[in-house]
């Protein structure tokens, strides 16, 4: 055999160890590739893909081609894409949750509307029995105190007030038509020298255009004779309704004297017993706002009257004391009763006495009411009924909307009430939070209802 030489082994050798180092390599290689595939995932990586099983040592080189590669390690993460309730800003969810309640509470306050138009009748005569008894009770209560049995104070109170309500309907309308006469000769003066007036005017105003306008007049009364005659049906019917009305209010006035408390604690009964307690307290409250509220408005509207109507007096204006009792009675309907009574009794001082006499009417009107705002309102009827004007005007507007100028009238005493209700559960609520917070924090508390809290009433 021939001998290998020396230089040409080493260079086997070494190509040997360099095949093994290679193999190594290799094998270190795949051992990482394998590694990977079985890596966990990061919290913010997506998930990965399920690879398949590894394929046994002698099948390698054959599979190893169908796999897919791994991401390295280096690669960024991408982030999964958020829930569609997260991706939606905070303040657009703040106004969609907002949004449909108000849409709610709008169909609610929109479905009640409807149901008082619907019996309109009904809720305004019970309304009117409630400031009918606001006024009165203070008169039982006083009557009681003087050793009156209930009965006998509530009927005295109630035959009293009705009666003295019905002598002053009875007397506007006897010096209405008493004056009536006179009146329409008045008012015939005052539209003659308006006519003279408007010729002299520099207003360029004619004879004939006057003419013309009186000839129109007299053709659509004409024209509408039809219409007339269903308004004064319709007027009979009017009439029907508020007599019934009236005997609805005098029938619910009755018994709110007579069984009031018994007639409140029913009431209750239908409350939540959670919610009763507040409400139980709150009814107090408000009554006491609407009694206070008419016996206010009474006063003032009374020395409204008496100062107006004695300013009309000695100017000499025809019908001064129905118009005062106009002033009374519309006294009722805050901002709005004091400008139409004040207007009437303005315009019948310039149809009867002329301009001069008019202003001077104006005048006295103008300086009885800034006193009534400024001094007797906020001396009588004091902070706690305290309505902001803007109240009064927006809650006069939707009360005519839905109930006329039953509704107008009642209107402010409603908003009055309830904003004694309201400030009353604000407080309560508060208080109750409060107490509860102190007694979780004491030492000893343990967990389950407060032994302060009212016991319920089922």
């Amino acid at each position: 055999m021939t001998r290998v030489p020396g230089w040409l082994g080493r260079i086997g050798g070494r190509l040997t160890r360099m095949g093994e180092r290679l193999e190594e390599r290799r094998a270190a290689a795949e051992r990482e590739q394998d590694a990977a595939y079985e890596m966990p995932a990061r919290p913010d990586a997506p998930p990965a893909p399920a690879y398949p099983p590894k394929e046994p040592a002698e099948r390698a080189p054959e599979s190893r081609t169908d796999h897919v590669p791994a991401p390295p390690a280096y690669a960024p993460a991408v982030a999964a894409r958020p829930e569609p309730v997260a991706a939606v800003p905070w303040g657009l969810r703040v106004a969609a949750e907002a949004g449909w309640r108000l849409l709610v509470l709008a169909a609610a306050l929109w479905v009640l509307a409807r149901a008082i138009t619907s019996i309109q009748l009904v809720v305004m005569a019970f309304l009117a029995a409630l400031l009918i008894t606001a006024l009165l009770q203070p008169t039982v209560q006083r009557l009681r105190s003087l050793g009156l049995p209930r009965g006998l104070a509530t009927a005295v109170a109630f035959i009293t007030g009705f009666v003295i309500m019905g002598l002053v309907g009875w007397f506007v309308v006897w010096q209405v038509l008493e004056n009536a006469d006179t009146l329409a000769e008045r008012v015939q003066e005052g539209i003659d020298e308006l006519q003279k007036w408007l010729l002299e005017s520099p207003f360029h105003v004619t004879e004939d255009q006057i003419k013309d306008i009186a000839k129109n007049l007299r053709e659509a009364v004409g024209t509408n004779t039809e219409e007339i005659t269903t308004a004064g049906l319709e007027g009979v019917t009017v009439i029907v309704e508020f007599m019934t009305g009236i005997l609805l209010a005098m029938f619910s006035t009755l018994f709110l004297l007579y069984d009031g408390k018994r007639i409140w604690n029913w009431t209750l009964k239908a409350v939540p017993a959670q919610a009763r307690p507040g409400v139980a307290g709150a009814g107090p409250k408000a009554w006491r706002t609407l009694t206070a509220y008419v016996r206010g408005t009474v006063i003032v509207a009374l020395i409204d009257a008496i100062f107006i109507g004695i300013g009309i007096y000695f100017l000499d204006v025809p019908m001064a004391v129905p118009l005062a009792v106009f002033i009374f009675l519309f006294a009722f309907i805050p901002l709005v009763g004091a400008v139409i009574s004040g207007a009437l009794a303005v315009v019948v001082a310039l149809v009867t006495q002329g301009v001069f006499t008019a202003l001077m009417a104006l005048v006295v009107v103008l300086a009885v009411q800034q006193i009534e705002g400024h001094v007797l309102q906020p001396f009588i009827l004091g902070r706690a009924v305290r309505v902001h004007p803007l109240a009064v005007v927006l809650s006069v507007a939707a009360g005519g909307m839905v109930g006329g100028i039953g509704g107008a009238v009642v209107a402010v005493p409603l908003v009055a009430v309830a904003n004694t209700v309201v400030g009353y559960l604000r407080a309560y609520s508060q208080e109750q939070a409060l107490g509860r917070g102190e007694l979780a924090s004491a030492p000893g508390a343990v967990d389950g209802p407060s032994p302060s809290a009212p016991p319920s009433a089922d």
